[in-house]
């Protein structure tokens, strides 16, 4: 397994999307860098794993993506410096589930425990796995690595590198796969093109979409718990995803546009507001780093006007101009900050921030069969969570389309909101979006 980079120093700069979290930072005690901000995933496999040769896949992987063996340094501005591959570890697990038990739950539940055990940023490599076995036939496979170091991309990128690995070295093989560009080589292509029209381009575009614009907060209701954060999950019959979809393909729109504009509609009705600057998640990738692990999603603001809005169709017209704009112009959000240094100012000890996000990651595997395993990514998340992986102050929403349902979750920090008061608001916007999508002519 070989690796390749166009930087050949060890030590970099931190990217960008880096500086930002740098802004939240705790040390490695807390915060996006501390041992519970992490990003998980798992997929069921079907066929006989070879543990053995899954342990030499990983340290491929490792090997392979620098990214994952990486330390940053938070110091003098802050730096990252790559260090040799180790071995990450692969902890088995007997799930004794029989066959016609619910061992979708199961599997869910293992990825919860991996999720809630530390992991600390500091120690190489920031990736390790859980394979859970029901039987020789029919396994479970979770892959955790440190957000700091991996996205949710980054996580599809990893399992299909590692199914490819694999089946090479159960073969006696060694993996032949392409050459991939490092992490390190976007810090300093991001560099180079700082000063570069395009970048110029969209920070003008930024500067005057956002000129007074302050985005969307929720009101803090302090709980007196210990900071964490929690998971409150749920589903929707399947009508609603079928009416969803169909009012996309209607207006030329996304089945995210049609559920943001939904949630633009409902912070409309809880607050009067009309002018509604909901953040969200974009992957921040161009082309050639399509195949590299490392932080690379950036926060993207969506200005979002209904005044004059009459009918639920207008709402999803003026969301999908939003999209359009704002993904066409996508930067690191500290670019968009030096053109919109008001952005930020709801934010605040009383009112933390509200995103919305549609988790759709790439190479999201159904059925796919590598070698002699078949891959099938968990993604209908539905166990509530006490604790899970830590994101900063504030609410997020997460919603998944299926052709069957909606699955979504909201995140929250649990010492900043009451779950009563959660469960209130997911109720009231299941209701929302049932409401636009069965008449959206209708007036809002």
């Amino acid at each position: 397994m070989t690796t390749t980079s166009e930087t050949q120093q060890e030590t970099a700069a931190l990217s960008l999307q880096q500086q930002f979290l740098c802004i939240f930072a705790q040390g490695f005690e807390a915060g996006p860098f501390g041992p519970h901000y992490t990003e998980v995933f798992g997929w069921r496999v079907r066929g006989r794993v070879d543990a053995q040769a899954m342990r030499l896949a990983l340290a491929d992987v490792v090997e392979r993506h620098e990214a994952l063996r990486t330390l940053v340094h938070l110091e003098n501005g802050g730096a990252q410096s790559v260090l040799p591959a180790v071995q990450p570890e692969l902890l088995l697990v007997d799930l004794d589930e029989p066959p016609g038990a619910d061992r979708d739950r199961r599997a869910e539940q293992l990825m919860i425990e991996a999720e809630t055990r530390p992991f600390p940023v500091d120690e190489v490599p920031l990736l390790r796995a859980v394979l859970g076995r029901f039987d020789e036939q029919d396994s479970v496979l979770v892959l955790c690595a440190h957000h700091s170091a991996a996205d949710v991309w980054s996580i599809q990128v990893i399992l299909r590198d590692l199914a490819e690995s694999y089946t090479a070295r159960v073969a006696g093989n060694e993996p032949r796969l392409p050459e991939v560009t490092q992490y390190r080589d976007y810090v300093v292509a991001q560099q180079e093109e700082a000063a570069g029209p395009t970048v110029a381009a969209s920070r003008a575009y930024w500067r005057e979409t956002l000129r007074g614009a302050k985005i969307l907060v929720a009101p803090v209701h302090p709980t007196g718990q210990t900071p964490a954060t929690s998971y409150h999950r749920f589903t929707t019959a399947a009508h609603l995803s079928t009416e969803v979809s169909r009012l996309a393909k209607a207006t030329r729109s996304s089945p995210f546009m049609v559920l943001l504009a939904a949630f633009t509609v409902f912070v409309n009705r809880r607050t009067q507001a009309t002018d509604i600057v909901v953040p969200t998640f974009a992957p921040g990738r161009q082309h050639r780093f399509q195949s590299t692990v490392g932080s690379f999603f950036n926060f993207v603001p969506l200005r979002v006007d209904l005044d004059g809005c009459r009918t639920f169709r207008d709402v999803v017209a003026r969301t999908r101009k939003a999209c359009i704009g704002a993904f066409s112009h996508e930067l690191p959000l500290l670019h968009v900050l030096a053109e919109a240094p008001e952005l930020m100012s709801s934010v605040g000890p009383d009112a933390v921030p509200t995103l919305f996000q549609a988790v759709q990651p790439p190479y999201l595997m159904q059925g796919n069969r590598i070698g002699d395993l078949e891959y099938t990514a968990i993604w209908r998340r539905v166990i509530q969570q006490p604790v899970g992986s830590d994101t900063p102050d504030g609410m997020i929403w997460s919603m998944h389309l299926s052709n069957t349902e909606v699955v979504g979750g909201l995140s929250f920090s649990r010492h900043l909101f009451e779950r009563a008061e959660v469960e209130e608001q997911v109720a009231g916007f299941l209701g929302v979006i049932g409401e636009m999508v069965a008449d959206p002519d209708s007036a809002i």
